[in-house]
């Protein structure tokens, strides 16, 4: 008797105690669900005030853009084919015409022709019509599908140096509406003479996309290209695969970006913001193999660049091409890094990039990284100086072993402006032109005392990068300029190859 109460207790007080637990679990749970709730409408409502942060745009935009989103914010897996079958939104876009989903937007140019990217609503055929000779002639169709995340690239050529051609978009056979100005302007000669000139720069993140003023400027100051060397559109989204695309999104919806990218072509690569998060690189703590592989699949199909990486499984988003007299040659600091020494952009991209330093025949090389060459700013934090120096060295030692002149870095990550000159050993000089000024944010300081080698320095204004380059003088010229939004030029440098070019051993 005394046992079976014993036991009839002891299942009571567990009993007891299992259903407060219980309770507890469940309230816990209906919680996170509310607090997970609240984010999505928060994180709509914070893109939503982005859009129109520039100027209020009309409600069935916001409407439209609002139905996407929802829809791709219900799954970290969630594609822009889901939204094509999501009931919302087909009646959305139905009712205010909608087809396509972005672009036009240019790329991979050259002296023949150039790549226009598309991402359409749904499965769909992509044309562009070009009037060449005074004939129109039709280039594609180019499938957008599930598996290009609706995106199609249409390549366009045959066309001459240095030549305008307005264009336009067809998706099944109906004409869409994009910019009236939208051209195709071929660049110069791939020769080693002629005149060129790029613009570049870093961080505009979401609320730089909207700046109407500096993108309008970049465009009417006619650069054959604009390089982006990260922290452009995607705000740390780990591996929220939806939430990534509709940051996406956002930048298509911008109307400042809708009409820079239908004339100008864009390059771009990625730095730790739209990689993961903040300083994130490689396989980021509690995040797997796939999460990086599907993170880079989403970045190429949003963007329209001649290539990534290496083009296979092994990924990356690297790339080399040429822009009339000019090489560039952007590298990828994230995908590869393991935090070991010397991984910094990894054994196989270290060596490419040796081979195209090499196989280079322009009198400049632009030559790219998404965080900053030097250590000045932030003691070299999240770049060459912490995580391998030695790896950088290999660079700079390889480049001037092989007198390969005409070395010209760009660089990112810390907001704001800056410009160092690099001495070396050997009495040579790298000059850093960093420019990740385009979301007009607050960084670290923009200049200090010490760093006697900094030639300009700026932080909390709207800015970019531009080299001008003339190379139809014996001992070819760039000029550098770093410009405000207002046109106001905050800085300007010119430099010779001959003061680019190391003298060797």
């Amino acid at each position: 008797m005394k046992r079976r109460q014993f036991i009839q207790r002891a299942i009571g007080n567990s009993t007891t105690a299992i259903l407060p637990f219980r309770a507890a679990q469940v309230l816990a749970a209906k919680k996170e669900k509310q607090k997970k709730v609240k984010e999505k409408k928060d994180e709509l409502a914070n893109n939503l005030k982005l859009l129109n942060q520039w100027g209020e745009l009309p409600k069935n935009v916001q409407q439209v853009y609002s139905a996407i989103f929802k829809a791709l914010a219900a799954s970290p897996d969630a594609t822009y084919a889901d939204t094509a079958a999501d009931p919302e939104v087909r009646r959305v876009c139905a009712e205010n015409g909608v087809v396509h989903l972005g672009g036009p937007m240019l790329g991979t140019v050259s002296s023949q022709g150039a790549q226009v990217w598309v991402r359409t609503l749904e499965p769909a055929r992509v044309e562009v019509q070009v009037t060449i000779g005074g004939a129109t002639r039709t280039f594609g169709p180019v499938a957008s599908t599930a598996a290009t995340d609706l995106s199609a690239i249409v390549p366009v050529t045959g066309l001459e140096p240095s030549t305008t051609y307005p264009y336009r978009v067809l998706v099944d056979g109906r004409l869409i509406e994009i910019p009236a100005h939208a051209a195709i302007t071929t660049s110069p000669s791939e020769s080693t003479h002629g005149k060129v000139r790029i613009a570049f720069g870093t961080c505009t993140h979401r609320w730089g996309l909207g700046n109407q003023k500096q993108w309008a400027l970049i465009r009417e100051r006619k650069p054959a290209a604009m390089l982006l060397g990260g922290d452009i559109a995607v705000q740390d989204r780990n591996n929220h695969l939806g939430l990534h695309r509709a940051d996406y999104l956002l930048r298509d919806f911008f109307p400042a970006w809708q009409d820079f990218s239908a004339a100008i072509p864009v390059y771009a690569t990625w730095d730790d913001h739209d990689y993961f998060d903040n300083d994130r690189w490689g396989i980021p703590k509690g995040y797997t193999l796939r999460d990086k592989e599907c993170v880079c699949d989403v970045f190429r199909r949003a963007w329209n660049n001649p290539s990534y990486g290496f083009g296979d499984e092994r990924r990356g988003v690297f790339l080399r091409t040429r822009i009339g007299p000019c090489d560039v040659i952007m590298s990828d600091e994230r995908y590869f890094r393991t935090g070991e020494k010397g991984s910094f952009l990894g054994d196989e991209q270290m060596a490419w990039l040796e081979e195209q330093l090499l196989d280079c025949k322009g009198p400049f090389i632009i030559l790219s990284c998404g965080t900053m060459w030097s250590d000045y700013v932030s003691n070299g934090k999240d770049s060459w100086g912490v995580w391998d120096p030695e790896g950088r060295e290999r660079i700079f030692k390889f480049i001037e072993d092989h007198r390969i002149g005409g070395i010209l870095l760009i660089s990112g990550d810390r907001h704001g402006a800056r410009g160092f000159r690099i001495p070396r050993p050997s009495g040579f000089n790298f000059y850093e032109f960093e420019a990740g000024s385009l979301g007009g944010r607050t960084g670290p300081p923009p200049t200090k005392p010490e760093w006697d080698t900094q030639f300009y320095g700026i932080s909390g204004k709207y800015a970019f990068g531009e080299f001008t380059i003339d190379a139809t003088v014996p001992d070819p010229e760039v000029t550098f300029r770093m410009i405000q939004d207002d046109g106001t030029v905050i800085h300007e440098l010119k430099l010779k190859r001959s003061q680019l070019t190391p003298r060797g051993n």
